[in-house]
């Protein structure tokens, strides 16, 4: 069942050289319960991955490293325009996007280009230019570690925030297996982001295909490929502070990047670490990318502890300048 002493290198986007003690892949359900009855019977640290974009690997990783590998894609006309999608949690996230799209199916195109798979978008809650997965998901279908059994949990269970949820919460007890999503045939296009409406191009029409090729487009130039250059996307959350807490930083940085988010406001963390002058930095083999403050990047020979150590900094300095605490997104493992 298991492979052993399996490298990771391709499995985690930042590209760390890393080695799993144990390497299983999940294609079924059947495999799932394969896995439980094998640990069972030898306890070991469990390590759920899918496409690895948002980890940071140590060296070694102990125990099994399992890849869900789930596939399949099912499309069910609701009357009217709605479409129930489900697809398994292996599924590529941006490639189910753009099929999605060639069969007139909308409403995921703000988050193209994200990278990883289907089964991580509830996890992290990921979202893109004024839309959230959450507006999106129906259910989510588990494989709860406790029960030893497969369920639906409905939207409202999932206990979505930003960028949080109860399967972040409680990462070692749901296997996210497949998830299910309600789309439309008609176009609801959300264009609140002024980037987003700016990067459309002049005298074409806002369709969902104008919002994908301008999301790809942003990202291309914004972001690295991580195939090219090691990354785990956004590496720091946007913090939420107080109305209190916002006017008090207003009234010390007059050009603060911000969004009002519920009773307080949401800060733009690149913002605040391009204002300290952390775009470009390169220490070791790690470094905040030149075009994104947001962004850490693997120049080739970074590991974890580099990487670490480069977030710590960065954290320290932004919580003695303007008092706000940045919280990481990627997991770090083991």
């Amino acid at each position: 069942m298991f492979q052993r002493n399996v490298p990771l290198k391709a499995l985690n986007t930042f590209g760390f050289d890393s080695i799993a003690e144990r390497f299983v892949r999940l294609e079924s359900v059947d495999d799932i319960h394969a896995l439980h009855a094998s640990l069972d019977e030898n306890p070991s640290p469990l390590l759920l991955i899918g496409g690895g974009s948002n980890l940071v690997l140590g060296r070694q990783v102990p125990g099994v490293v399992a890849q869900v590998a789930i596939a399949g894609i099912e499309c069910e006309e609701l009357g009217g325009d709605r479409v129930r999608v489900t697809l398994g949690a292996g599924e590529e996230w941006h490639s189910s996007i753009e099929s999605l799209l060639r069969q007139g199916i909308y409403g995921l195109e703000n988050m193209a280009l994200i990278p990883g798979c289907v089964g991580a978008a509830p996890v992290q809650n990921i979202g893109a230019y004024g839309v959230e997965v959450k507006d999106r998901i129906e259910a989510v279908e588990v494989y709860d570690w406790q029960q030893r059994r497969c369920f639906w949990l409905k939207n409202a269970d999932c206990e979505f925030a930003y960028r949080d949820s109860v399967f972040k919460r409680h990462y070692d007890r749901y296997l996210i297996t497949r998830v299910r999503f309600l789309l439309s045939r008609v176009a609801e296009c959300v264009v609140t982001y002024k980037p987003l409406r700016d990067a459309i191009e002049t005298g074409l029409e806002v369709s969902p295909q104008a919002i994908f090729d301008a999301v790809c487009r942003i990202r291309r130039e914004k972001l690295p490929d991580p195939v090219v250059l090691g990354n785990a996307g956004s590496f720091f959350k946007n913090p939420v502070v107080s109305m209190s807490q916002y006017e008090t930083l207003k009234a010390k940085c007059p050009n603060i990047v911000a969004y009002a988010e519920g009773d307080g406001f949401k800060l733009a963390a690149g913002w605040m670490i391009d204002q300290r002058g952390w775009k470009g930095f390169r220490q070791e083999g790690v470094g905040v990318h030149e075009h994104q403050a947001l962004v850490l990047v693997n120049y080739g020979k970074g590991d974890r502890r580099q990487i670490e150590a480069l977030a710590g900094m960065i954290s320290e300095d932004i919580q003695v300048h303007f008092g706000v605490q940045l919280e990481i997104e990627p997991r770090f493992y083991p």
